[in-house]
């Protein structure tokens, strides 16, 4: 594994090669130094983040081409995870094995936040961050292998990034079903509901939730959402609470392991999904391994992803969520037939066994192209 800062943690066995940076997302502009500002990788970082933009896939890009180079004979296959950056594409031109996954083209996130963002000071800034995605569409078009996790987001790639139907292979993300599994032992709450969300992100619909249960509200009056989120204190999603007035009945969990997450689908009712796009949706199957019934939006992939393993509503559509949920809250016999298809569809389709042997053949495809 090949990683700039944050690094990851591996599970033993798995080597770590790290690649330092200027890490500014955590250091911040002003502790950098001059002597880190000599290398151009770090000053073209900080000249980037200075001025709103977002230089980091390009410059890793050049660092793990630098290091790849140096270092190929250790290696039969290279796997890009959507850097999409020049210096991966010269790997594939010196003739090297390159896979790359794109979960899904940024352009859509982009769509998205332009939508919901009616400041132009703001539209501008959004812009200028994003402004790798012209890196990103340029190399993803002379890419040989690209992988993503959904037939929804093959066309979106096909369709954004310019990229030949040929050259994408769908392989969806794995769920481990030993860690996400029911837990029959744990007693549900019955009016509590799970979501998963980027909270101050329009993209993950976070807003048509919070909405859906506003509507609820009278009906279900002991109704609680446990959202496993890190809202932005001040942000758009506690002004909103406020404004519907959900803060008593929503709480935030975050830095929750898997197992704690497992045990909150547990604990819940019903498990929710409220993007207005996803590439793939992994909080859906998990949900869905963990035997909890199911509401979903028809957002993106989700429709594809989810299928007959839950109940799908039109995204953005907060009345449509509210009946959704509503139905599996008062009709037990559905809930549960709900949770059994998601469970087998789980199973069937998204544990590693399945997904790992998909993109191993891939793996052995690119090596003898090459």
């Amino acid at each position: 594994m090949i990683s700039g800062p944050p690094y990851p943690d591996l599970v033993d066995g798995v080597r770590l090669v790290t690649l330092p940076s200027l890490d500014l997302y955590a250091r911040g502009l002003w502790p950098v130094t001059l002597e880190m500002l000599k290398d151009r990788l770090g000053r073209r970082e900080w000249l980037s983040k200075l001025s709103g933009g977002f230089a980091e896939p390009w410059t890793f890009g050049e660092r793990a081409k630098d290091w790849l180079l140096t270092n190929a004979d250790q290696f039969d296959v290279i796997h890009d995870n959507q850097t999409l950056s020049d210096g991966i594409l010269a790997l594939q031109r010196a003739g090297l094995p390159v896979v790359t996954t794109v979960h899904h083209p940024i352009t859509r996130d982009l769509r998205v936040a332009l939508a919901g963002e009616p400041r132009w000071h703001w539209r501008l800034l959004i812009r200028r961050w994003h402004s790798f995605l012209r890196m990103q569409a340029r190399v993803a078009a002379g890419l040989d292998h690209i992988v993503t996790v959904s037939h929804a987001s093959a066309v979106d790639i096909a369709t954004d990034f310019g990229v030949q139907s040929a050259a994408i292979r769908v392989v969806p993300n794995g769920v481990d079903t030993t860690l996400f599994r029911p837990r029959p032992d744990v007693k549900r709450k019955p009016q509590q509901i799970i979501a998963t969300a980027s909270a101050d992100a329009p993209m993950k619909g976070l807003s048509v939730l919070l909405h859906a249960l506003k509507r609820l509200g009278d009906t279900h009056p002991e109704l609680q959402l446990v959202l496993i989120a890190r809202p932005k204190p001040g942000g758009e999603t506690e002004l909103l609470m406020h404004r519907l007035g959900l803060t008593d009945r929503v709480r935030f969990v975050s830095d929750a392991s898997h197992e704690d997450i497992n045990q909150l689908y547990a604990e819940s009712t019903v498990a929710v999904v409220p993007s207005l796009y996803e590439g793939f949706g992994l909080p859906a199957v998990e949900a869905m391994a963990a035997g909890i019934p199911l509401v979903s939006s028809d957002g993106g992939a989700l429709a594809e992803v989810v299928a007959e393993g839950g109940a799908l509503v039109p995204a953005g559509d907060a009345a449509a969520m509210a009946a959704g949920i509503e139905r599996v809250l008062d009709d037990a016999d559905y809930a549960a037939a709900l949770a059994a298809r998601g469970l087998q569809r789980a199973h069937a389709h998204f544990c590693w066994s399945v997904c790992a042997s998909q993109m191993a053949a891939l793996y052995e495809d690119c090596i003898a192209a090459c």
